[in-house]
């Protein structure tokens, strides 16, 4: 068994405050016995208002919050997922940047998110992710974690499944899902999504998510999930901020991958006929 902890946060427009919060959770999670903390996606900053936030974006070696992650990972000696942080990038614009950091402060690996959010919703919002943010181009797995080989993905990543099986044909025992869903998308697809990607792919699923009404003025699922790979849910966190955690046992996945050894029987699919 391995112990897990998740930051189900409210982040808001100052990263100073956020990396307050962040730092305290690391703390909780180190002393609950956590291995490793998961954090939600834009954990650093959350903010709509584009002229305000660009005030607050750096370069990755230039953040504050995440130079503050990296010591407090070392201080307490624990990994942390930092879902993401939003980080200026050569192109002139942002990256939405997931980080695996070891217990050293180290950073052990980075993982861009790969599909980017453009959508009018019937509530009257609209995201338009691709105007302000850079796409990423990579898988990552990253090995030697204490929870094994660990798949990264990013919110809206989760709507495509093909990315999770990849990360499971590639023998991903825990694939990460930080998120900042909104309300309505939340409700309707949230817990339902999560399962049927931990059940396709037959491994555990992480979901650190976003909470509550943000001083930008959007809202927020939350509802951070630990989910195993027989699609059972081990932890919702419900609608209030805070850390929580999970134990997670690894020889789940080869029990449940023996009874339904759906991995084993991927075939490559033809393209459609039409007749």
């Amino acid at each position: 068994m391995t112990r897990i902890a998740l930051f189900q946060s409210n982040t808001g427009i100052d990263p100073a405050a956020n990396a307050d919060g962040l730092g305290k959770a690391i703390a909780e999670a180190a002393a609950g016995g956590a291995e490793i903390l998961f954090t939600p996606e834009m954990s650093g900053l959350l903010d709509r208002d584009s002229t305000r936030a660009a005030k607050n974006l750096h370069r990755e070696e230039e953040d504050d919050v995440l130079a503050a992650c990296r010591e407090a990972a070392k201080q307490h000696r624990i990994w942390l997922h930092i879902g993401s942080l939003a980080v200026l990038v050569d192109d002139g614009k942002v990256a939405n940047r997931g980080f695996v950091i070891d217990r050293e402060g180290n950073i052990r690996a980075r993982y861009d998110k790969l599909h980017l959010f453009d959508v009018d919703l019937p509530t009257g919002e609209s995201w338009r992710e691709s105007n302000v943010y850079s796409a990423g181009k990579d898988v990552v797995l990253v090995n030697g974690t204490p929870i094994g080989k660990l798949g990264l993905t990013i919110c809206y990543d989760l709507r495509f499944p093909g990315l999770f099986a990849r990360l499971a044909e590639a023998d991903a025992d825990v694939i990460a899902v930080p998120a900042a869903f909104t309300v309505p998308t939340g409700k309707a697809h949230w817990h339902i999504l999560l399962r049927a990607r931990a059940i396709e792919a037959g491994l555990f699923i992480v979901a650190a998510a976003q909470v509550g009404h943000h001083d930008d003025g959007r809202n927020t699922f939350g509802h951070s999930l630990v989910i195993d790979p027989w699609g059972e849910v081990l932890l919702d966190m419900g609608e209030q901020p805070g850390v929580g955690f999970a134990d997670i046992d690894l020889k789940r996945i080869s029990d449940v991958r023996g009874r339904i050894p759906a991995l084993n029987h991927r075939r490559i699919i033809p393209e459609a006929v039409t007749l």
